[in-house]
């Protein structure tokens, strides 16, 4: 299925085509999102019918699309899973990283990652191959919620509760204001709407702690639920609601 129409070219012989920017082209694909399909096109790993692809570059179903010198071709089926990633997995669809995520899954389509969780970090991590989502799920500006468990190196005060439920400056900006509740003397949770690299871990650090343990449990409505190393796909209701809040 596709969501979205551009617009159309006329053949020689008068068939009629739909044009699509070869990085939604890609992301509908099921091979990566938008922005690693720019990425790709930049490091001039792509190719339309034999040529080298330009950022903007329009295609239609008959186009031979190519990374890497293989062929690509659209998905027919889009899959949602939800993984509990281990620590030391790393969170990158490059295979020629050792312990990349997609190796360790090992699902028989390709899928990739939406965000991320640092190497030594655990938890709920969203996999498909729909690209169309990816950024809309990201978007720090939609406020979606995510739910850590974090444990630190020291006793807890109140003061650090306060400070971190504030906003933090890390990373030249404000982290956003976020709930933080106490679950032990060196334990919390955190509910955080924006991902910026290492964010929980940053934050911490400037308050002079450091982090021992991190695991996301939840990503807006969708929980962590399954072992650790395993996953599962979404339920229809899980989706219904998922697309429900992107498309708000």
């Amino acid at each position: 299925m596709h969501r979205f129409i551009t617009h159309t070219t006329t053949t020689k012989r008068g068939q009629l085509y739909v044009e699509t920017r070869i990085n939604k082209y890609l992301s509908e694909s099921g091979y990566c999102s938008r922005r690693e399909a720019d990425r790709l096109i930049e490091q001039k790993r792509v190719k339309i019918n034999g040529e080298l692809a330009l950022i903007g570059s329009k295609v239609t179903d008959q186009s031979k699309i190519t990374v890497d010198d293989k062929p690509i071709s659209r998905q027919n089926e889009f899959v949602y899973l939800a993984f509990n990633k281990p620590i030391g997995i790393t969170s990158t669809t490059d295979q020629t990283i050792k312990g990349n995520i997609v190796d360790y899954i090992n699902y028989h389509q390709r899928i990739f990652h939406i965000g991320r969780l640092d190497k030594d970090s655990e938890g709920l991590i969203l996999m498909t191959n729909d690209g169309d989502i990816v950024n809309q799920i990201l978007r720090t500006e939609n406020n979606h919620e995510k739910e850590y468990m974090v444990a630190v190196n020291r006793k807890i005060t109140q003061d650090f509760l306060t400070n971190m439920s504030k906003g933090v400056p890390i990373l030249d900006t404000i982290t956003k204001p976020c709930h933080i509740q106490q679950t032990g003397e060196k334990t919390f949770k955190i509910i955080l709407t924006e991902g910026l690299n290492r964010q929980i871990r940053r934050m911490c650090d400037y308050f002079g702690y450091q982090v021992v343990s991190l695991k996301r449990i939840r990503i807006m409505h969708i929980h962590l639920d399954v072992p650790t190393g395993k996953y599962r796909e979404l339920t229809k209701k899980e989706l219904d609601q998922l697309f429900k809040l992107i498309r708000k």
